[in-house]
Formats: structure tokens, sequence, C-alpha cells
């Protein structure tokens, strides 16, 4: 039987999602550990994207398959008794065998959150970041605009493999502000390693009148990595939804 898993996690204190071999500290691990002691038997994992060391999930994806048919109801009652208290398995369904959390997956949206205000706020302090200088919000949206459409995002990725396309679509980004709290959400049909958080950084870029709006079609084309500013930090991005 093949499984969908939909998964909250807090990635304050993990290594990122993808299984590591010198710890145990990635959420693919947590979750392959407990199916393990369930099925008594290895059980491998596959999750929608790799998010990275201190990256949040609140609609994670990822599948597994094994021979025995469970309730969906009882594996996710398991997972939920045994899982660390930051990671939550919200969803389990049944799917069809030819189902696969990344390479079935269409559209990804991420989220950023910011706190903008010169005081942060304590309960927050690892879920977004505090950024105290006033952000030009109408300069940052203007900025996103240039991001939409399919390009080379060469410059926006960590990534140095030069095998595979950097090619990707960003269908929209929206900036919303309430209070001091600001969401960046942006939806793609794929991201490269570090895009969101390299994009978010040259938005933050634009916000604090370092950079102008106007730069970021240049940025883009002349795939160069070091033009595209700071990289934001990861505790502020959320894997929020895949669509399949």
């Amino acid at each position: 039987m093949n499984y969908k898993l939909t998964i909250s996690y807090d990635g304050s204190r993990y290594k990122g999602w993808q299984r590591l071999g010198d710890t145990d500290m990635t959420i693919q691990q947590k979750i392959e550990n407990v199916l393990f002691e369930m099925f008594m038997e290895p059980v491998e994992v596959h999750g929608s994207g790799r998010t990275d060391a201190g990256v949040h999930s609140i609609g994670q994806v990822a599948n597994f398959s094994v021979d025995k048919d469970v309730a969906p109801k009882e594996i996710k009652e398991y997972l939920y008794r045994y899982l660390p208290d930051d990671i939550v398995v919200t969803s389990v369904k049944k799917v069809d065998e030819r189902f696969h959390a990344r390479l079935s997956a269409v559209e990804k949206t991420y989220v950023y959150k910011v706190y903008n205000d010169f005081y942060h706020n304590p309960f927050l302090r690892k879920q977004v970041l505090h950024v105290q200088e006033n952000l030009d919000i109408e300069a940052m949206k203007k900025a996103a605009q240039y991001f939409i459409g399919e390009y080379d995002f060469s410059a926006y990725t960590s990534a140095k493999s030069k095998k595979k396309s950097n090619v990707r679509k960003i269908e929209s980004i929206e900036i919303l502000k309430a209070g001091h709290e600001i969401d960046i959400s942006i939806v793609g049909n794929g991201f490269l390693h570090n895009m969101a958080r390299k994009m978010v950084g040259t938005l933050l870029e634009v916000g604090l009148g370092n950079m102008k709006a106007t730069e970021v079609p240049g940025i883009i084309s002349s795939k160069d990595r070091a033009s595209t500013g700071t990289m934001a930090p990861a505790r502020g991005l959320y894997l929020y939804k895949v669509k399949y």
C-alpha cells in the first residue's frame, strides 16, 4: 500500500528534511524511525522537497509504501503518539501506487514570515525574521513582479551542479502586512536549493533601500549568485502547500 502524509513541523532544532548519515536530527529520519517501530521493517519516506536546516513546514507532503494494509487513522495516531512534539502528521491517506510526493508535485507554495518592528517578539524569535528598519512594502511588491514568469534562476540557487536545468516558473508572489507581521507568499512549479530564501533576500534588500526594484531583471539574466544580496535566514521560511 502507498500512503500519503501531510506534515507540519517546527524545523528550529533539526538539520532539515533529508536523512543524513551522521545524525538522526532530520524530519525524514524521525518519521522513518517511528514507522520502523510500527511495521518492524525499514520504511523509506519520500518528501516533496528537501527543506533546509531550520526551515519549517505547514504542508510538507511525503509518501511511503509497505506490503501491509493498515488503516490510515491507525498510522496517523501511531505517528502522533511517538513523534517529537514539534513534528505532527496532520493527514494520512491511501493513494495510487504511482503517486510520488516529489515527482508527482506540480506546484509549491512557500511563505516567508518577517516581524518588522524595532523590538522583536520573543515568542516568535525562532519562527520569523526580525527586521528593525522600516521596510518599503510597495517597493518590495514592485520588485516581486519581476520574478513572475519562467526564467533560468541560476543566480538564485546555492547548488553548484550544472547537470540539471535551473529553469523554474514563478506563478505569483504576494506580500501581505498585518500590524508588524509581513508574509511573503511565493508560488512556483518548483524551487532550486535556497531559491526561496535568496529571492526573499533580494526583496528585503529592496525594502531596506539597498537595492532598486528595477535591478531584479538584470540579476536574473546575469546568473550571478553574488549579485542577489543577502540570503534570508532559514527560520522565517515555511513550506506552506504542495499541489498535485
